[in-house]
This record gives structure tokens, sequence and C-alpha cells, in this order.
């Protein structure tokens, strides 16, 4: 008869997700690095991070869930297809990391983790405890994903598997159920390649193995929420929603698996490479129609344009100069403004 261990990764694997391992419910070993990141303020503005009841969670996980014992850490792949030649460098269009090409990620494994929770009830006869994070808990989830097996951190901090690469989500299961444990991976690292670091734009990277968030294109299209730094903002090319530009030229990605969850592939190539023009003019009613069930939803309209017009500054085409000073005038967002300002200036010296 299968284990209550081998029963959980059958399931996880049934769900459909790709990866899955099962690690006790420690601390994270990188909880001291951790710490030290973030007194080095490389987390910015996201303060969030830095509270203390997060790092109560981190240190002790029964705060998040008294009496957990396990975390099943389950891993989805993400990759699709290839754009078209010349649609990502083209500089009429924005650039959107390819995590974000399609539905959101959390709509798709949140549920699945639930059904996973209630399968692990059923076999129990007990009540069971259990908590689901998709990156939205205070949780080291890397870590905690390497020590059950799922890869180990690169130079880049992403979690790479070698068979897969880095293009998965991860999502967590935290359980107060024991079962058989797998070790982390061995035997397997960057080695002296440093590929990721060169290809960071912005010089995001201080040290191999450590990330300065706010120089980040990620952070800065996504998480800064005010002003991009101006001396940052020609280096961001025409990135408009996240960044694969430590992913890409990893050597582990050519083993990345292109994934069976159709809910990940873009409807057309617009959603992967929206042309700049179009997030130029949208307004909020747009915007909310056309991100709908979308990850880019939750930056808003206001982001989402101000990110538009760094891109169309940086393009090098005048064309977008009439709608670039039409914003700076006349947007009722002080942010858009802003930006679509520095933009039309900058294509002006061009």
């Amino acid at each position: 008869m299968p284990t209550l261990s081998q029963r959980i990764k059958r399931t996880a694997l049934d769900l459909g997700f790709n990866l899955v391992g099962i690690t006790p419910a420690r601390p994270s070993q990188r909880l001291d690095a951790y710490l030290r990141w973030l007194d080095a303020g490389y987390h910015g503005e996201m303060v969030y991070l830095a509270r203390e009841d997060r790092l109560a969670r981190r240190r002790d996980l029964n705060v998040i869930l008294p009496g957990v014992r396990s975390l099943a850490v389950v891993g989805l792949d993400y990759t699709t297809v290839q754009l078209p030649a010349g649609i990502a460098d083209d500089p009429a269009r924005g650039r959107v990391s390819n995590y974000a090409w399609a539905r959101d990620y959390h709509e798709v494994m949140i549920p699945r983790l639930e059904e996973l929770a209630a399968r692990v009830r059923s076999w129990l006869d007990r009540p069971l405890a259990h908590r689901v994070y998709v990156d939205t808990g205070a949780l080291l989830e890397r870590d905690h994903a390497g020590q059950a097996g799922l890869g180990f951190v690169g130079k880049n901090t992403m979690l790479i598997h070698p068979r897969r690469g880095s293009y998965f989500f991860l999502g967590e299961l935290l359980l107060d159920v024991e079962f058989e444990y797998d070790e982390p991976q061995t035997g397997v690292g960057c080695g002296t390649c440093t590929r990721c670091l060169v290809a960071c734009p912005t010089d995001a990277f201080p040290e191999p193995y450590v990330l300065d968030a706010t120089r980040c294109i990620s952070y800065l299209t996504i998480e800064l929420k005010g002003t991009i730094p101006p001396d940052l903002r020609p280096l961001m090319g025409n990135w408009v929603y996240g960044c694969d530009a430590c992913q890409i030229p990893c050597p582990w990605q050519r083993f990345a698996i292109q994934t069976h969850e159709s809910a990940f592939y873009p409807p057309d190539p617009d959603r992967a490479a929206p042309p700049l023009a179009e997030l130029l003019a949208l307004d909020e009613a747009a915007f909310a129609g056309r991100f709908d069930g979308s990850p880019i939803r939750r930056i808003g309209r206001d982001r989402l344009v101000r990110n538009a017009c760094v891109a169309a500054g940086n393009s090098d085409l005048r064309v977008f100069l009439p709608i670039l000073a039409a914003l700076a005038n006349e947007d009722p967002s002080p942010l858009v403004r802003e930006h679509a300002a520095w933009a039309a200036e900058r294509l002006r010296v061009v």
C-alpha cells in the first residue's frame, strides 16, 4: 500500500502540478541571509517584508499554522511558446515577463492546492489543519522548495531545477501531518557561470546570489508604486511588466519543459508584447477590460502606463511624441504625467 508521502505526491501530479516535494516545517536555512538583505535596504519600498509579524512567521512556521509539521511544495511549469522573430525586440512594443502572458497563476494553483488538502483530509481519521500559499505568505519559499528537493537557488536568486530550468511557479501546502521527507539536491549548481549577472541591464546583483530589488526591472515595473529613478529609466529597454533578462541566458533553461497548462498560453503575441501605442491610450475602463484575469491587473492602469511611457522614451521612435505630449499635459495621474514628460523630452533629443 502506498505511503502517505507517495499518495500526496501522486495526487499532486494528478492535479496538474509538475513537481512536488515534502520537507519538515522548519525555519528557512537562509533566514540570516534574508535579514542581512533587509538590513542592506535591498527590499526598497516593500516595507511589509521587514514587518516584525512577518519575520516572526519566517522564524517559526507555527505562527502561521499552530502544530504545523510539514510543507508540501509544488511546482507548475509556465514555459509556453517562442515569440515570432522580431516581436520581443520591436521598440514599438512593450515587453511582458513570460509568466504573465495569460491567466493569473494564483487562480490556477490555489484551488488545486486546496483540493490537495481536501484529499489529504479524506485519508485521515482526524481533522486536518492546513494553510495554502502561492507567493503570498511569509515564507522564504525558494529555500523551502530547495529543501524539498525541487532545485537549487542560482546566482540570479531564482530556484533552478537541473532538468527544468527556472520557469515554474511555486506553491506551498502547510500541514499538521508528518510524512516521509525529501532531501535537497546535491552536486548541482551554477559553478563558475555568471551569464545571468552579466545580462542584467541595471546591474541589480551586487554579488552572486544577492539581488538589489531597488535596481531590478521587475521591482521597478511592478512593486514600485511611485517614480522610477531617472537614472534607471534608460536601462529598462521596453520592459513594461516584469523582466526575464537574468533567466533567459541561464544554461539550465535549455531543459525547460513546455507546460501542459493551457491557461498560461497567450492568446496572441499582443499579450506578450503589447503595442505601446495601445498601452499609452488606456483609460481605467479599457485597462480593466483588457487585463481582467491577468497578473498585470495588480499594478493598475497608472503604473502600467507609467512603464509604457518609459519604454516609449527608450524606443527612439518620434511617432510617440504626440501621445506622450498629450499625456504629459492632460493625464489625470501625476505619475503618468511625470514619466510622459520625461519620455517626450528624451525623444526630442534623439
